[in-house]
Order: structure tokens, then sequence, then C-alpha cells
């Protein structure tokens, strides 16, 4: 107890950047994921390869390694970027690749039926997907969505390596000052479980208040 009321402020602090790091990127991948996912379902092969080209690099590779590359790596191309923002970048990237991945399930998950009737009455494509297919196509997507937004709050935590101090630098940190790491972990542990869980819980009654609209 003593330990969690001497490291309150910086708990505090670095909750705070957690937080920021996965609102930020979840917002930031969510509009990149909608329009790579457009992009992937396109008549147009070289959106459709350049799509499946980000796709694949951003899943097929270590989040770590985006961020090292993005912070250590770009400088050498005279770009510098402070550890928040370039940490941000890594996570909405990576995010975005899965995202699109969630929205393009979505998209296709709805019936064609509804794209043929819309066409049957004269109505133009982006207004049939903006009024009839995307709200659709998010109500199938919620839960995926809503897991990736859970494990991006998780991943935050890969932020430390590039002296982000969010919650995992700060547990670090405790356990540098005493010495007592097994409980500055699994106070961290519990911050970040308590998170996932009222997380959890939005989800849950999003999905159903979701599912009553369309019941």
């Amino acid at each position: 107890m003593d330990m969690l009321v001497d490291s309150f402020p910086m708990l505090i602090k670095g909750l705070g950047v957690t937080l920021l790091l996965g609102v930020v990127s979840f917002a930031l991948g969510s509009v990149l994921g909608a329009l790579v996912a457009l992009a992937r379902i396109s008549d147009f092969r070289v959106f459709r390869g350049i799509a499946i080209m980000f796709v694949s690099v951003f899943r097929g590779t270590p989040l770590l390694i985006q961020i090292m590359i993005i912070y250590l790596g770009l400088p050498q191309l005279g770009v510098q970027l402070e550890p928040i923002p370039s940490a941000i970048l890594a996570l909405s990237l990576f995010a975005g690749a899965y995202l699109s991945e969630n929205f393009r399930g979505g998209i296709l998950g709805v019936d064609k039926g509804q794209w043929e009737a819309a066409s049957s009455i004269g109505m133009p494509y982006w207004r049939t997907f903006r009024r009839i297919v995307f709200p659709q196509a998010i109500r199938i997507a919620t839960p995926a969505v809503g897991g990736r937004f859970i494990a991006l709050m998780k991943d935050t935590s890969l932020a430390s390596v590039v002296t982000v101090v969010e919650l995992t630098r700060v547990a670090e940190s405790i356990g540098n000052a005493n010495f007592r790491y097994m409980e500055a972990f699994l106070m961290i542990g519990a911050l970040y479980w308590l998170i996932n869980t009222l997380l959890s819980v939005g989800q849950g009654m999003l999905e159903r208040r979701m599912g009553k609209a369309y019941a």
C-alpha cells in the first residue's frame, strides 16, 4: 500500500499517457483502416494492390520493430520524431492494418441485395454506402473492432522501449527505485486489467444497443 501511495503521481501520469496513446492511435487507425478497406474493395487495381501491400507489411512484421524503425530509423532519412509521436504513428499504422480487415469484413458482410436495391432506385454509390451499407457494416464489425481497441491498449506498453513514460515504463521506474519489481509490475498489470475490463463492458453495452436498433 505504501508503494501505491508513494508512486500515485507517477501512476496517474503514466495512465494518462497510456490512454492518450491508445485513444489517439485507435482514432487515427480507424480512419486509416476505413480508407484501406475501401481501397481493398475498389475496382481500381492500383488501389487494391497498395492496400494489400500495406496490410501485408504491417500485419506481417512485429509492432516492436515498426516502433524502432520509426523512432531510430527515420532520423537516418532526416525525419526526427519525438517519442510520443513516434509511438502514436507506429501504433496507428499497425492498428490501421488490422482494422482495415475488420471493416472490410463488415462491408462484405452486408447482403449484396442492399446494394442492388439502392441501385435500382437510382441511389449513387457513395450515398448507398453512407446511408445503407456503412451503418450495417459497423454493426457487423463492432465485436472485432472492439477487440482490436482492447488489444491496442495493451500494445501501448511497447512504447516504453522508446522512452515513453507510460504505465510499463512507470513500473520499471518504481522497481528500479526500490527493487520491488514483483509488486510494481503486478500493480501495473492490475491497472491494464481494469482498463480493458471497463472497455469490454463498454463494448458489450454498445453491441447490445446496436443490436436493438436492428431488432
